[in-house]
């Protein structure tokens, strides 16, 4: 009876083991596929900017880099997508679809991995966006939170702005959710004064 417990212990402790090593893997695999997936993109991206506009970061990509999203303040370089998919989202962040041509420019990102860093976001930092056909920077203005089920993002093709948007709240163990925060930009040119307000 003894023997027959203790195999019985052992069995469901080696099973548990086992679903906490698979639950790991998963965990520790999503951020690994958003990283090696930019090493892609980021190949991709140099020969579109040699003279293969259409290159693909793999054969059967229905995306293709289209811009980089640089935040020095926050030492990000992003390499961004058309598409917008969750399957191209996994990979990276992506325009809004019909906004990478436009003045009013969308990029969204997963909260947990590209755009976790919109939670370190304040007024005033810089951004640059660089596309095949020219660079600009702009200064963060605002971050508000919005209710997805209460308004929408709305496109105005005659504002010059970037929004980056992600889910929230950042920390929520849920995937999705009507929250989404986000991050107004307007560029520097645009603005009265481009500098970035003082601290005092």
């Amino acid at each position: 009876m003894k023997n027959s417990r203790h195999w019985l212990s052992a069995a469901v402790l080696l099973t548990a083991a086992f679903f906490s090593l698979v639950m790991l893997t998963r965990a520790l695999w999503i951020p690994a596929k958003a990283e090696l997936a930019q090493w892609l993109i980021e190949r991709s991206w140099k020969d579109a900017l040699n003279g293969n506009p259409e290159s693909r970061p793999w054969p059967w990509a229905d995306t293709r880099p289209v811009a980089v999203l640089s935040v020095p303040q926050h030492e990000v370089r992003q390499v961004v997508l058309e598409g917008n998919s969750g399957r191209n989202l996994a990979f990276g962040p992506v325009f809004v679809d019909g906004t990478l041509d436009g003045r009013d420019r969308i990029i969204s990102g997963h909260r947990d991995t590209h755009f976790r860093f919109l939670e370190s976001v304040q007024p005033g930092d810089r951004v640059k966006l660089t596309t095949r056909q020219s660079t600009q920077w702009f200064e963060v203005r605002y971050m508000e939170v919005v209710d997805s089920r209460q308004e929408e993002l709305v496109i105005d093709p005659g504002t010059d702005r970037l929004s980056l948007v992600t889910c929230y709240p950042f920390d929520s163990l849920r995937p999705g959710g009507p929250l989404r925060y986000v991050v107004t930009a307007i560029p520097l040119n645009r603005l009265v004064n481009p500098r970035r307000p003082s601290s005092g």
